[in-house]
């Protein structure tokens, strides 16, 4: 009976050995030879050859209803052909594009007219697969170097990618990794340590560097998200308003037509899903943006052709929504994105207004106190629509969400409005009057043929510009 004992003791001793083995031997296995820092997408295109196909179809330009792929002026008739007017004294009014496939990342920024000689390095932070060894090789002096002089070079240089392979995976493992350390650090305001992510939450988390609202820290110029009061609109205002004036960080810049301190917003589809239905559900962004497909009927494999899933709905939609049809998920996407797209014209033409209504209120040397007011309520109203038409969903990521976001921008708007009207029928100016003359104005600025000459109409004699001349050269 001990023999036997013994036996089945040593039996199960070579059993764990040899499992110990086998997993070790699998992990090698799993291993793709390639160096721990390999940053060159096409160095993974022999070893995921199905792989590196679905990722190379993001070199399409094709559009759906109200995104896409194709490099088209945002300034468009039937885009938003008023933000000449709403981002006037920025960049955003001189060239701001529909994105493009992930592909074209470096190419874009690097050719965008909004790069110039003062732009840093935090500029490449989310378009080059370069960026997490330039963050290691340069410490924090990456984030405000020149980005023409330095940057830029430096990326060239390393031979580096547009986003690729690299950014969510290790080259080594292929396991999910997060690679920008801005991402980290927002997290764990929220109270979440990211290292302790699920499979499923890194299959949104890898996607959540960079597809966010974020501004340059100012002492160091460094990509931060403003996340320590939540996710929602309102709570990233409220953010700017304490943290970032804290920090040192007030405005993006001065708008020129009314004089305000500006916050421009950025693609926050990450903020926008989590609080939405789906990202409440614990449904992650690869789920319904990279889903698995089968290649040539056999093979199956995770799409890496980041696009609407309107074109992959069999796959992206219906794995859930089994009792729907393809019709019925493009009617109902339509719907939600009709929707939201009116509301978002309507809540930009009010601003459009509350601007030029602020503009009148300088020029008529208003009280000071009443001009910061309206001033405040256009901060906030264009924050508000901003960060509904800077997210790529067109209001599909949180249709709830989004809709009370822009009723808020418009009601700030009007706030802006009606203290100027107050205040300007006190001076004797004439309301229906100012009205015609705004009206011009956006009709100049729709009709203009060229899209780097929009901008230029919004400014005449009746609506002087209001940004400050720069700082003499000493």
């Amino acid at each position: 009976m001990m023999k036997k004992a013994f036996m089945l003791i040593g039996s199960l001793l070579l059993v764990l050995v040899g499992c110990g083995q086998t997993e070790e031997a699998s992990k090698q296995s799993k291993s793709t030879g390639l160096a721990k820092d390999e940053y060159r997408n096409e160095a993974f295109k022999d070893l995921f050859p199905l792989h590196y196909e679905s990722y190379m179809k993001n070199k399409k330009e094709e559009d759906t209803k109200y995104n896409g792929s194709v490099k088209r002026s945002k300034f468009e008739h039937d885009k938003e052909p008023y933000l000449p007017i709403l981002f006037n004294g920025f960049g955003f009014a001189t060239e701001y594009n529909e994105d493009r496939g992930h592909v074209y990342a470096a190419e874009d920024v690097r050719n965008i007219k909004r790069i110039t000689d003062k732009s840093v390095g935090s500029c490449l932070t989310c378009k080059s697969t370069a960026v997490p060894k330039l963050i290691e090789e340069m410490g924090d002096d990456y984030w405000g170097a020149n980005f023409n002089q330095v940057v830029w070079p430096k990326a060239e240089a390393m031979g580096h990618s547009p986003i690729g392979c690299s950014d969510c995976h290790d080259p080594q493992t292929m396991d999910l990794r997060i690679t920008r350390p801005s991402f980290i650090e927002a997290m764990k305001t929220r109270g979440v340590d990211v290292t302790k992510a699920t499979k499923n939450e890194m299959r949104s988390y890898v996607c959540a560097q960079c597809h966010v609202e974020y501004y340059f820290e100012p002492s160091k110029s460094k990509v931060t998200f403003p996340w320590a009061k939540g996710f929602k609109p309102e709570e990233m205002y409220a953010y700017y308003e304490e943290i970032g004036k804290q920090q040192g960080f007030e405005k993006d810049w001065i708008h020129n037509v009314s004089g305000t301190p500006m916050l421009k917003a950025q693609h926050p589809e990450f903020e926008t899903w989590i609080e939405g239905p789906h990202g409440k559900a614990g449904v992650s962004c690869s789920d319904c943006h990279m889903p698995y497909e089968r290649v040539n009927g056999k093979k199956k494999i995770t799409s890496h052709y980041w696009t609407s899933p309107l074109k992959t709905i069999e796959q992206s939609c219906l794995t859930c929504h089994a009792d729907k049809s393809e019709q019925w998920i493009k009617t109902r996407v339509d719907e939600i994105q009709t929707t939201h797209m009116e509301m978002l014209h309507k809540a930009e033409e009010v601003s459009v207004f509350a601007h030029y209504y602020v503009n009148k209120m300088i020029t008529a040397k208003v009280d000071e106190v009443k001009i910061k007011a309206a001033q405040e309520h256009i901060r906030k109203g264009q924050w508000y629509w901003d960060i509904v038409a800077a997210e790529n969903s067109a209001g599909f990521h949180n249709p709830q969400g989004t809709m009370a976001t822009l009723s808020k921008s418009i009601e700030e708007s009007n706030q802006a409005i009606l203290i100027a009207t107050e205040e300007l029928m006190k001076k004797g100016i004439d309301v229906d009057k100012l009205k015609k003359e705004i009206e011009e104005r956006m009709k100049a600025v729709y009709n203009e043929a060229d899209p780097f000459k929009k901008k230029d109409h919004a400014i005449t004699d009746s609506f002087p510009g209001q940004t400050p001349p720069p700082p003499a050269k000493k």
